[in-house]
């Protein structure tokens, strides 16, 4: 999201102009799909990680401008709020040991990044949620200077004409009147990317849909926000209320939400991006110089800025990324749904887990998705950020014919059973050393036996220090999140903490 935007609010005006571009980008890229103007397969990957920075008391520190400065890297760009940042891992071909080497890179990557960091009185802290981040951290004084977020910030209350709340029901209740977008930043991801072809990313985008429940429930790590306890993964119903375009008529009418899950299985990519231009009026309706119908008639490759740059406002939890890599069109299916964190092996241990499923679902002969409703898999999603590694969810189960054969199973009974062997198979059909595959694997499988993540951690630490030692609770959110981070710099991935 740290693209950079120049314009003003004269040239927001024009939207039927917008309109006509994006139309004629959908038909641009409808023809270089039926044209095969994409890049050749390749297994390529990549990894954003969005990061906090938190001072040694492990407060918010709003001071992400001096620490880029000092880290003085173009792998690090800022993010929305001034106490965010995110690190681009460079893109790589899944295979051999990959994922080892991602290890060590990112963990190097993000020590060098704390140390430059302390020079601006910062340390980062890799979590879903700031635990200590309250809701006087959230003005627009928070916002980084940077034109697409205040312009994206004036859109949304513009659209939606009155202030955004948040009310959010979980183990606590939050109700908030007025926040800023702003308070959207409280949530920071880790993404994963899978380039894949016209033809795959169908069965990419699907398989990736159907598995995001699960890959919530075993990785949640947001399980605090203001200072309240609510959902074992707290960000996607963040998100939805802190950029919601929708006044209570408009919801009530049925408009969809710009932080959306999606409501049916695809065919194609177009299938997207199309329903990006018939459901959502732009928020950043700013027009390009090109004219893509007549770059892809003299034989270039055309950027599609004005699709590219609406997508980018739509908040799929997997969303589909148009993209130009010297000089050649690819595809991708970006993985948004995982909360950053709690240390490097964690996310290593997740994206095995991710590439590795996917991979097998999205070829077999009778894919999940041809069995579970996409009702269904909307449910489980909200249903494992809400309850994580304790979730039950609805998956097909074997034997049941139809789409309705679904069974209501608890999350690690089947990643266990089921999910882990086809992870291990898929590693192994991408070429990832076996010595790797089982090491973060293994990480998954202990989180499903001990039954803890992030979040199951964090809320168990609490309660134990407002329990046994008498603290407040902000005394004991507070010391929650600098054992935390001195935790998360061992590299010991989470299940191994000790509570309290």
């Amino acid at each position: 999201m740290g693209e950079k935007v120049a314009a003003t609010r004269a040239e927001l005006s024009d939207r039927q102009l917008y309109r006509r571009k994006l139309q004629s980008c959908l038909d641009v890229f409808e023809r270089m799909l039926r044209e095969g103007r994409f890049d050749r397969p390749r297994a390529m990957m990549g990894l954003e990680i969005e990061l906090n920075l938190a001072d040694e008391q492990g407060m918010p520190v709003m001071r992400n401008a001096q620490v880029l400065e000092s880290i003085a890297s173009a792998d690090f760009q800022t993010e929305l709020g001034r106490f965010n940042i995110e690190v681009n891992v460079a893109p790589r071909r899944l295979g051999g040991h990959v994922l080892e080497e991602l290890r060590e890179e990112v963990d190097t990557c993000l020590r060098y990044a704390d140390r430059q960091a302390a020079d601006a009185g910062a340390r980062i802290v890799m979590v879903g949620i700031l635990p200590t981040l309250d809701l006087d951290h959230t003005g627009l004084d928070a916002m980084s200077h940077n034109n697409r977020y205040s312009l994206l910030s004036d859109q949304i209350l513009a659209a939606r004409g009155e202030d955004i709340a948040l009310d959010i029901e979980g183990v606590e209740h939050l109700a908030v009147e007025s926040v800023s977008m702003v308070a959207e930043a409280a949530a920071t991801s880790l993404q994963l990317h899978l380039q894949v072809t016209p033809e795959k990313f169908a069965p990419v985008w699907n398989a990736a849909q159907a598995v995001s429940a699960c890959q919530v429930a075993l990785g949640a790590n947001s399980p605090f926000l203001f200072g309240r306890e609510l959902w074992r993964e707290t960000r996607p119903v963040l998100f939805q209320q802190a950029c919601d375009t929708r006044s209570a008529e408009l919801k009530a009418q049925g408009v969809r939400p710009i932080t959306w899950f999606g409501e049916r299985w695809v065919d194609s990519a177009l299938d997207l991006f199309a329903e990006n231009l018939r459901y959502f009026p732009a928020l950043l309706p700013i027009c390009d110089d090109e004219d893509p119908v007549k770059v892809l008639a003299s034989g270039g490759v055309p950027k599609l800025a004005e699709m590219r740059l609406h997508n980018g406002t739509i908040y799929r939890w997997n969303r589909p990324v148009y993209d130009v890599a010297d000089g050649i069109a690819h595809l991708r299916v970006e993985n948004r749904c995982l909360p950053a964190g709690p240390t490097v092996t964690d996310v290593l241990a997740n994206a095995a887990f991710y590439y590795g499923l996917v991979r097998v679902l999205a070829e077999q002969s009778r894919p999940v998705w041809t069995r579970l409703p996409f009702e269904r898999a909307d449910e489980n999603f909200h249903t494992a950020a809400r309850h994580g590694i304790d979730a039950v969810l609805h998956w097909p189960r074997h034997g049941r014919a139809g789409r309705g054969g679904t069974a209501p199973t608890p999350v690690t009974e089947l990643v266990l059973n089921e999910l882990l062997p086809l992870a291990h198979q898929g590693l192994d059909e991408w070429g990832i050393e076996p010595a790797d595959r089982d090491r973060y694997l293994g990480v998954i499988e202990q989180r499903c036996l001990r039954r803890t993540n992030g979040a199951s951690w964090q809320a168990a630490t609490v309660h134990r220090l407002r329990e046994h030692f008498g603290m407040d609770r902000t005394a004991a959110i507070a010391a929650m999140t600098r054992r935390y981070v001195e935790y998360m710099r061992t590299g010991e991935p989470v299940h191994t903490w000790p509570v309290g």
